[in-house]
């Protein structure tokens, strides 16, 4: 199979806002276009902390956790989620941000293996959608 290849099964994704945020109208914009490509998406709603959004990944079986940040707290957030993520043996589901994060921080976020991908304002929505359903099939594999 290839990394354009659909995958067996749709993508499922979790879409979380995590702390004390709360405007999750770009959230909920993106949670649309998934189910609009194909992709099956579960939004925990608004004020979650990072064990809630931990266990509600682990009781949906998703592929990708979608953190939307927009209060300049992704730098303890993210890693908080990555090392729950990590606890839970769940090194497998793709962790990923979007929102007002800074480029430099974006980058180390990535570089340190934080996150798997960060979409900032102004990305595309079918590339968002893309780029989720391209790595997780190539995370899958064969297996679909």
């Amino acid at each position: 199979m290839t990394a354009s290849s659909p995958p067996h099964r749709p993508v499922r994704v979790l879409m979380a806002k995590v702390g004390l945020d709360g405007h999750d109208r770009g959230a909920k914009v993106v949670a649309a276009a998934l189910r609009d490509a194909g992709m099956e998406v579960v939004y925990t709603g608004l004020r979650k902390t990072p064990e809630v959004v931990v266990r509600a990944a682990e009781e949906e079986d998703v592929d990708v956790v979608g953190v939307s940040i927009l209060s300049g707290a992704h730098g303890t957030v993210l890693p908080r989620l990555r090392g729950l993520l990590d606890a839970a043996e769940m090194q497998d589901v793709l962790l990923v941000a979007g929102g007002t994060i800074p480029e430099d921080d974006a980058r180390d976020l990535v570089a340190r293996g934080v996150v798997d991908q960060v979409f900032t304002p102004g990305a595309s929505l079918a590339d968002i959608a893309r780029s989720l359903s391209d790595a997780v099939v190539a995370r899958r594999g064969d297996e679909g």
